[in-house]
């Protein structure tokens, strides 16, 4: 393969253009978190730029630290805050204001937390499916401690 062209699919992309910019800054007003930003994700640039069509971020549910430290992960753990009740309503928002017509949502593990997040997890699908009822929502869920 030496001296070849690599195909463009291939090549990594810094983040950068107008609509790269307006999905961080409607994260960054409503005090959201991404798995995109909090695992590093390679594709970050690839996603929020919008070069496949009008952009994508996963969200990260119920803050950026975990409860537990899996090797793998590049998320911070402990140090627990308190669920914000307004996530589920700002992720709806966002996802109006960002213009998705499909949704990924994820979270960090919440141990600590008697449904383990569970019912924070519903709620914010609710508030998606409010403003749109024809939204695709994924949802990648923990283990919720096997409950």
């Amino acid at each position: 393969m030496s001296g070849r062209r690599k195909p463009d699919w291939l090549k990594m992309r810094p983040p950068s253009g107008r609509q790269f910019t307006d999905i961080k800054d409607t994260l960054r007003d409503r005090d959201l978190h991404t798995v995109c930003e909090e695992a590093n994700c390679p594709n970050l640039g690839e996603c929020w730029s919008g070069r496949n069509g009008p952009g994508t971020a996963t969200f990260m549910l119920m803050g950026d630290r975990c409860s537990r430290g899996c090797n793998f992960c590049d998320v911070e753990t402990g140090g627990m805050d308190a669920l914000d009740p307004e996530e589920p309503a700002n992720v709806a928002d966002a996802v109006a204001e960002i213009g998705l017509d499909y949704v990924v949502l994820t979270s960090v593990d919440r141990d600590d937390l008697p449904d383990q997040g569970a019912s924070h997890f519903a709620r914010t699908i609710r508030e998606i499916k409010d403003r749109d009822p024809g939204i695709l929502v994924e949802v990648l869920i923990p283990d919720f401690q096997g409950d």
